[in-house]
């Protein structure tokens, strides 16, 4: 019988029992050539190679496809959609005029306005899916035909084109970083899909169109329309929404402003406009219209905010909100909307009379004005500077020496004390004080003796040695009463805290003072004897519209209202026929002119000659108070005796005021002064005017206006000059800080105070 085959089955019959060589073991024969790969015990033809490889490689790939599922649902249970990147949820905060209509300016981190979709025209959201991603409104976050085509492209050709989503995009710059990391993308796509689960597809295209970046500095389609087109999104036409929507590929590359970028532009806004044909968002009719040429974009604006004059205006918004409680990230990003109190016919008025009445060519010179609302102590204009970019020394809030027009404090104080306008004083020049002092007169004055004058006709005609006699000999303790009267009236804390009351000059205001203070004390008598705090914040609004801030009216009585109506008689008489006839306007006008000189002194000795240091005018209506001051240099406090033309306080400064006013002032609405209280004098001698010897019969002496006289320095026994307090370490509220602006130029130091005070004796 033919032996079997190893191959076939086996008949135990034909074959004898064999015997085990060990417990539990088997024989195993080899497998004899030619066997077709069979083995002895199994008798099977194995496999060849290649299928092997095929049936492990199968079975990898089905245990790595199923470890790849369950990697990528354990990744996207694990990744959560995380904060969305800060700067990319800040609006731009608004500021406006008191008219809450015409604009000063904004604050921002990102030039930012978000809309909601139904706000955004159905061109913008038909442009930006045929320019971004075709198949937003059917793909899963992610599409796969687009990844494939993106990295063929990228490996056959330079390009760099990408694949990715309207919703990708969304992601990426919402939520991650710009980094080209494959962890940063795969985190990306696995955002992607976690997205498009939670958010319906008009809250993704929302999101994204208030989001991305369309060159110019405009973030979101509501900037972007306001920077190319002058409009808001929602008149947008198809082919502006295509030109922003072509923009979104690559601001840098497809820049409208750009005459080099221009061939570019119109290749990718030809692929826009094709898009929207293809998906019937246009007709072949409008697409033949459109792709013919680019819509017309605006002239391209100033890109920084804070240039001219309005920085001024913007940077003192800013600083008022500060201290209203708003930090910075609510200033630059919450999407305010900040009202002012600033005028907007006022404003322009202001900078138009400056302009108009400053001496041409005189580059160190410095003119501040500063105009307040008597009423309500709102700042209703402000002029700090031509160009905030050029310097942003505000010097409406700097101030200087007031010189003369510190002078109805001393007269407030003196009718506060029992005095009238009737008491005498000694106006004559020089006069001698204790200790064989002198001072004369100058300035406004005209340098001329007076003798014998009522408080009211020295008001009148500025006469220095009178205010020293009424402050020094006169009143006690007239120092402090004057410095008193200054801080009710509503000069701020910091700037009398400058004020020696020992010094016998002390009405004559030789320390400096903030420009705007002026104005606001100045209110105080305008508005019978009611003092209110300048301020700049109307009322703050929220994005939603709910006011955060409301400004409340809070006056308090700093003199009686028969004080207040006789420091406005003797006001009134400056204008009508003293030393202030230049600032007289249209209607009813107090005022007071200030012509200070200073005096450098170092170690209790005067150095130097003395110069005048500033010219002033200060003065008001019933509905308006203004101050008016020229000063020079950098630190305000150069010589304009020979520089300008003249420098008395009743010349450029009451004419600019004059000027102002008359430009924002209604003649039909002028309102009225009350009438004078007259009040009795209980204290001093009363002023009886001779046939022999009148206030109206003295003769002025020719003036110098190019060389003042130097005074004599008057003391008390054992007289202490008064050295000016060093800037506080916090800033001073009323002078500017330093911007917090990154793109702005850095903030000089404010003017170093000098080594000793002037002695404000210009009249």
């Amino acid at each position: 019988m033919a032996n079997q085959s190893h191959g076939g089955p086996v008949n135990p019959r034909s074959r004898k029992a064999q015997p085990a060589s060990r417990a539990g073991s088997r024989s195993r024969t080899a497998p004899k050539p030619g066997n077709g790969g069979r083995s002895a015990e199994e008798g099977k033809p194995r496999k060849p190679l290649w299928r092997r490889i095929v049936k492990w490689g199968l079975i990898t790939g089905v245990v790595m496809f199923v470890l790849g599922i369950a990697g990528l649902f354990f990744a996207y249970r694990a990744v959560s959609i995380p904060d969305a990147n800060a700067e990319f949820l800040t609006q731009t905060t608004k500021v406006y005029y008191s008219d809450g209509k015409h604009k000063i300016g904004d604050f921002q981190t990102q030039n930012r306005t978000s809309i909601t979709f139904d706000e955004m025209p159905q061109t913008i959201k038909d442009s930006v899916v045929a320019a971004e991603d075709r198949s937003f409104y059917t793909n899963q976050g992610l599409d796969f035909k687009g990844i494939a085509r993106a990295l063929r492209d990228n490996a056959t050709t330079n390009s760099t084109s990408g694949g990715s989503t309207i919703t990708q995009q969304y992601v990426k710059v919402l939520y991650l970083t710009q980094d080209r990391t494959w962890s940063r993308k795969a985190k990306e796509a696995i955002l992607s899909i976690k997205v498009h689960n939670q958010m319906s597809k008009e809250e993704i295209l929302e999101g994204y169109l208030n989001t991305i970046y369309f060159g110019n500095g405009a973030y979101g389609v509501e900037a972007a329309s306001q920077t190319y087109f002058g409009q808001k999104a929602a008149k947008l036409t198809a082919p502006q929404a295509a030109l922003l929507s072509s923009v979104i590929n690559n601001p840098s590359a497809f820049d409208p402003y750009d005459e080099d970028d221009h061939d570019r532009l119109m290749g990718r806004y030809s692929y826009v406009i094709d898009g929207m044909r293809k998906a019937g968002n246009i007709t072949e009719e409008e697409y033949a219209k459109y792709s013919a040429k680019l819509p017309k974009v605006q002239k391209q604006r100033q890109s920084n905010r804070f240039g001219g004059t309005r920085g001024f205006l913007l940077r003192l918004t800013e600083q008022q909100l500060r201290k209203e409680g708003f930090d910075d990230t609510q200033i630059n990003g919450g999407g305010l909307k900040v009202v002012t109190t600033f005028d907007y016919d006022a404003q322009k008025a202001a900078v138009e009379s400056v302009k108009e009445m400053k001496p041409e060519g005189l580059k160190e010179l410095n003119v501040a004005l500063s105009s307040v609302d008597p009423e309500t102590g709102a700042l209703r204009a402000m002029y700090g500077g031509p160009n905030y970019l050029k310097s942003q020394l505000n010097w409406a809030m700097l101030g200087s020496q007031p010189g003369s027009s510190f002078k109805p404090f001393a007269v407030a104080a003196a009718l506060s004390d029992g005095y009238g306008l009737k008491t005498q004083l000694n106006g004559s020049s020089p006069l001698r004080l204790k200790g064989d002092a002198e001072i004369e007169n100058q300035g406004d004055s005209g340098g001329r003796s007076f003798g014998p004058v009522s408080l009211e006709y020295a008001t009148q005609e500025s006469v220095n040695t009178a205010f020293v006699d009424l402050t020094y000999d006169v009143m006690d303790d007239g120092g402090d009463k004057t410095i008193e009267a200054a801080r009710r009236a509503g000069v701020s804390a910091a700037a009398v805290k400058r004020y020696d009351p020992s010094v016998a000059v002390v009405s004559l205001g030789y320390a400096p003072v903030p420009n705007v203070d002026m104005a606001a004390a100045y209110a105080t008598f305008a508005n019978e004897g009611k003092q209110n705090d300048w301020y700049v914040i109307e009322r703050v609004r929220d994005r939603e519209g709910k006011d955060l801030h409301k400004h409340t009216v809070r006056s308090k009585e700093a003199f009686s209202k028969a004080v207040a109506s006789d420091v406005t008689k003797a006001l009134q008489d400056v204008v009508r026929s003293g030393s202030g006839t230049n600032g007289s306007t249209m209607c009813p006008t107090a005022g007071k002119t200030g012509t200070a000189t200073f005096q450098k002194v170092e170690d209790g000795k005067e150095v130097g000659s003395a110069h005048v240091s500033s010219s002033w005018f200060v003065g008001y209506t019933p509905k308006l108070s203004t101050a008016v001051m020229y000063v020079r240099g950098k630190n305000g406090n150069e010589a304009l005796n020979g520089y300008m033309p003249t420098f008395y306080g009743g010349q450029y400064p009451a004419k600019t005021f004059k000027t102002f006013m008359d430009k924002v002032l209604d003649g039909g609405d002028c309102g009225e002064f009350p009438p004078p209280a007259n009040i009795k004098s209980t204290k001093g001698k009363t002023f009886v005017p001779t046939p022999t010897a009148t206030e109206e019969t003295k003769k002025p002496k020719p003036d110098r206006p190019d060389r003042p006289s130097r005074p004599t320095r008057p003391t008390r026994p054992a007289p202490t000059q008064p050295t000016l307090p060093t800037e506080p370490t916090e800033p001073d509220p009323t002078r500017p800080t330093r911007p917090t602006q990154p793109t702005l130029p850095t903030e000089p130091e404010p003017p170093e105070e000098t080594d000793g005070p002037g002695n404000g004796w210009g009249g």
